[in-house]
């Protein structure tokens, strides 16, 4: 997909005013990072325990890939005002229908083509930190689009107060699933149910390591 010059440099100004917020006025650490593709599509895999999640998330990622984007899919509320479907939309975000929305699914499928898309498989925010079970949707658009997954743990957020000053944070990325042994598998709700306790693993795993796992 290709996104205009002046898109991409606004995401990327608005994605560094944000890192001052985060990153300098308060103390969130970013980890892993290095290890996320810099071309081709990518799924960031994250666990949800706030608001922040989707501003916060594509700082830690386009600090090393500027000029690039990170789509989001959320909620269509929030696009119901013409101001905030302006913002959201000219930073990446797309509105999806509860319930299947078979349109919004076919824009993330070709994002996933050549795109970095931050995803929450979840579905919802669990702010008392607890990771939930993951959505077999997840693991159906994955056997599809075959992106590099990344399982990503984003950790303190949920304690975060706005404005504040020194709150700790933090984004931690993981080195990207091997679904090999899965891709060969049939097209069916067993293999995508596998698929996503994989993702969700892999996300439980970095909390773990972190000491933040909440189950």
């Amino acid at each position: 997909m290709k996104v205009s010059l002046p898109r991409r440099l606004w995401v990327t100004f608005s994605a560094n005013v944000i890192g001052i917020y985060a990153s300098f006025l308060n103390r969130f650490s970013i980890s892993g990072d290095e290890g996320i593709p810099h071309t081709g599509g990518v799924l960031l895999a994250s666990n949800h325990i706030s608001a922040y999640d989707t501003i916060f998330l594509p700082w830690a990622v386009l600090r090393r890939s500027p000029l690039q984007m990170v789509w989001a899919p959320a909620k269509e509320e929030l696009f119901a005002k013409p101001f905030q479907r302006w913002l959201y939309g000219s930073w990446g975000a797309f509105p999806v229908r509860r319930g299947r929305d078979v349109r919004a699914g076919k824009v993330l499928n070709d994002l996933l083509a050549d795109q970095k898309v931050m995803l929450f498989p979840e579905g919802t925010r669990n702010r008392d930190g607890v990771l939930g079970k993951g959505n077999r949707g997840v693991g159906k658009i994955i056997y599809d689009t075959r992106p590099a997954v990344i399982p990503t743990a984003l950790i303190g957020l949920n304690r975060w107060k706005f404005p504040g000053f020194g709150q700790k944070g933090k984004a931690v990325f993981g080195a990207p699933i091997d679904f090999g042994d899965l891709y060969l598998r049939d097209d069916c709700k067993e293999t995508h149910v596998l698929i996503t306790e994989r993702v969700m693993d892999g996300i439980a795993d970095l909390l773990k390591r972190e000491g933040a796992f909440v189950g």
